[in-house]
């Protein structure tokens, strides 16, 4: 099936609702690897088994799949040559047990659930494998009485350290040791026996320093007097460990004997968790199993989208008179709803699903279904909404056969009304020839037109109130919508007087172009006489270099060429008037009757010219030099 078609028609998100009423991780993975299928038989024995299910749940009967979890992971260890821990087998044993009582529990069932019933058969009864199990572990740990020979280690055990506590236990009451004893009390630190002694008289006492405390205060030591049992209590724990070893290999082993049949068992263990999950599901939607067919009918009775709360219940019909549909109406109505719903009820049906309507539904089985529903504008490819929209109805096209259902939300738009419609008809017609199932939602009046006059297309609207035109989301088969554009648009806010003109313009199609021509030269005028009102730049203005967000003032004001003068950094440069913006002018900032070209002259230069002025023949002289 279409990835795109699934993630449009929210299939996983479906799936993920039915997961939810699995026991196991065992019957959430056969979900997560469900698909849709095309083959009729497979369909209809799905749908069987969630029938059978739903029978049982209804007759108050539950499959006993508590303590059933998926033990995959130690079936892999196991033929990857390991033996499974305590913990593992305590579950494997779970699961055997659960095993055994699904396999009683469905046996006499045949009446409510024949099919079901059957696959019990396949199940096998590993009971003396659960018992040896039960009989060697308890909780996380290897029994005692699993062996003689762990029995009789354990006992040594537990006779070296009764002695060892023995031994510390005088080492504490003797009150020659009372002064070197930090607490007293037994501590068993690394697997040790230990006595708390103060760390300024450790050399005081014989033994060995196993750790310390972490302030240095305390030494915790096991006393010489013990050390020989110490050692004794290591080499039987380390019997221990060996004899543990033995248990846990035979038990593994004697899963292993029986691989086979425990993966089986998985495998029925898991399609019963996927079934009663079904089951479960149906039974909170009171859900039905449709009638199925494949030649392409749809009968929809009463049905619900499956993930929104409280839907209103669609009635659908195509595939009989007529194979294509045309929905039109209002964006607000519903009509992209409905593609939905048709097209997720298909794929749950085609899944095994039961789908919440009523009796009287029938669903065909398609081999494809291809859907185009909103917005599939690719930023990396550099497609606008329109290109995708045709790029993916081209690869709809060629997929396309007889066994088809195709849900096409705003067919042909995107791009010029008219030519969007009328290569919408051709696709359209394209896809009747080929033989699709093919329900297309719309706002163009051509293809609406098109589709009444051809036999075999229908149109159909989605309903509203007469009086507040208020959308009902219901179809009415058999009849063309209008896509109350007005209604809608002033209930979002738009003024009685554009509607009104908006009604005009509809019924007349006179526009009034004398006010649009008008404004246009009100426009350009009004730009004109901004030009002309450009501000005459003065020396002494400080302006802001706008290319540099620098400041600068005028020396000379606008040439010819609408360039002023300006000293920056030292210099004379020209700058377009559009370059600079004025930041204040002269008079605001120098006293009337101010010297401006003081502020373009240096102190030398202008010292020099006043000393000319006043006859200065230190000056004179300067001048006659610099013009030799």
């Amino acid at each position: 099936m279409d990835i795109m078609t699934l993630e449009k028609l929210n299939y996983n998100e479906l799936k993920e609702v039915v997961k939810g009423y699995c026991v196991s991780g065992l019957g959430k993975a056969l979900i997560d690897k469900l698909e849709p299928s095309s083959n009729l038989k497979i369909v209809n024995r799905r749908l069987d088994e969630t029938s059978e299910g739903r029978r049982l749940i209804d007759a108050s009967y539950h499959i006993p799949l508590v303590g059933i979890f998926n033990v995959l992971p130690y079936i892999d260890k196991i033929e990857k040559g390991s033996s499974l821990d305590p913990e593992d087998l305590a579950i494997m044993s779970d699961f055997l047990r659960g095993c055994r009582k699904v396999k009683s529990f469905i046996k006499d069932k045949e009446g409510y659930a024949p099919t079901l019933s059957s696959y019990g058969e396949s199940i096998t009864d590993l009971s003396f494998i659960e018992e040896e199990i039960n009989r060697c572990i308890r909780g996380s740990i290897v029994d005692s009485n699993s062996s003689r020979e762990l029995k009789k280690i354990r006992r040594g055990i537990d006779e070296c350290e009764n002695k060892i506590k023995e031994k510390l236990d005088r080492f504490l009451k003797n009150s020659e040791n009372k002064q070197y004893i930090q607490e007293f009390f037994i501590s068993k630190r690394n697997g040790r026996y230990t006595i708390p002694i103060k760390a300024s008289y450790k050399n005081y006492v014989q033994g060995t320093i196993i750790e310390s405390s972490s302030k240095g205060t305390t030494v915790f030591m096991e006393p010489s007097t013990v050390s020989k049992y110490t050692s004794e209590l290591a080499i039987l724990k380390a019997e221990e460990s060996v004899e543990e070893y033995k248990i846990l290999g035979m038990l593994t082993e004697l899963i292993n004997e029986k691989i086979r049949e425990v993966k089986i068992n998985i495998e029925v263990i898991a399609e019963y968790d996927m079934i009663w999950a079904k089951a479960k599901y149906s039974n909170d939607i009171d859900g039905i199993k449709p009638e199925l067919n494949e030649h392409g009918y749809i009968k929809i009775v009463n049905g619900k989208y499956p993930l929104i709360k409280n839907p209103v219940p669609l009635n659908f019909e195509i595939g009989d008179d007529y194979r294509t549909l045309i929905i039109t109406g209002p964006n607000a109505g519903g009509k992209t709803v409905v593609l939905k719903t048709v097209g997720i009820l298909t794929l749950a049906v085609q899944s095994g699903f039961h789908i919440p309507a009523e009796e009287g539904t029938e669903i065909s089985v398609f081999n494809k279904i291809f859907v185009d529903i909103g917005d599939n504008q690719s930023i990396e490819n550099a497609l606008s909404t329109f290109s995708s929209h045709v790029k993916n109805l081209a690869g709809i096209i060629k997929e396309s056969s007889k066994s088809t259902l195709l849900l096409f939300d705003e067919i042909g738009s995107g791009t010029e009304p008219n030519e969007g419609a009328a290569l919408a008809i051709a696709i359209l017609e394209e896809l009747y020839h080929k033989g699709c199932i093919t329900i297309a939602t719309t706002h163009y009046g051509e293809i609406k037109n098109f589709s009444q006059e051809h036999t075999d297309f229908e149109n159909a609207a989605m309903e509203f109130k007469k009086d507040t035109l208020e959308p009902l989301y219901k179809l009415h088969i058999g009849k063309s919508g209008d896509s109350n554009a007005l209604y809608i648009s002033k209930k979002m806010g738009i003024s009685d007087s554009i509607i009104e003109r908006t009604r005009k313009y509809i019924e007349t199609k006179k526009y009034n172009y004398d006010v649009i021509n008008s404004s246009k030269v009100i426009k350009k005028k009004e730009e004109v006489e901004e030009v002309n009102l450009k501000y005459n730049y003065c020396m002494g203005d400080k302006v802001l270099l706008l290319d540099n967000n620098e400041s600068a003032i005028v020396y000379k004001e606008l040439d010819e060429l609408n360039n002023l003068t300006v000293f920056y950094k030292k210099e004379f440069i020209k700058v377009n008037y559009k370059r600079v913006k004025l930041e204040l002018t002269a008079s605001e900032l120098y006293p009337e009757g101010y010297d401006l070209n003081q502020i373009f002259i240096s102190y030398k230069e202008r010292k020099l010219e006043h000393d000319i002025i006043r006859g200065s023949k230190k000056a004179l002289k300067k001048v006659r030099k610099s013009t030799i």
